[in-house]
């Protein structure tokens, strides 16, 4: 059985991290839709898809990589046809993993099985929050994985927000 996840991962968090665990536990292969693919350098989405993908896949260990496909989501404008856009990018999948009630709402029209993901410690671990904890040189490197932490301090994600935020 295969499963989907999306999310726009500005910047891949443990939240996020548990989301794939939590799908890896109830799926053979798992789909990552890195959501607003097309949007960067922007005060919601200031990471690259790119430097999503390798925060994601340098959080992941070997074992878990085997199970996960990542894929370029971008927006599309459209509400109504996004869920089918998705599809043209993603291979078949069983079930869909959000907490997002847009998306939740968006692919249950559909008549899609939608598993709810828990949240971890939602009121700070979000990408919001530690976006701007990084902004303000507020200590943020216990709510990422360590690869995520190699990234943001790789691309100096501080200078970048502090020009965009």
């Amino acid at each position: 059985m295969n499963g989907l996840l999306i999310g726009r991962f500005q910047p891949f968090h443990k939240g996020h991290l548990e989301a794939v665990n939590f799908g890896l536990s109830k799926v053979e292969k798992l789909w990552i839709g890195i959501g607003s693919s097309n949007k960067s350098y922007e005060k919601r989405n200031p990471f690259t898809a790119d430097e999503r993908k390798e925060m994601i896949l340098s959080s992941l260990d070997s074992e878990k990589l085997k199970r996960v496909e990542i894929y370029y989501v971008p927006d599309t404008g459209d509400h109504e046809r996004w869920t089918h856009h998705v599809d043209s990018i993603v291979p078949e999948y069983d079930v869909v993993f959000s907490n997002d009630d847009f998306t939740i709402t968006l692919y249950k029209k559909r008549g899609k099985n939608v598993i709810e993901v828990p949240l971890l410690n939602r009121d700070v671990i979000s990408g919001t929050n530690i976006r701007e904890m990084i902004y303000s040189s507020k200590d943020w490197s216990d709510l990422v994985p360590d690869g995520t932490k190699k990234v943001l301090l790789k691309i100096d994600a501080k200078t970048r927000l502090s020009k965009i935020l």
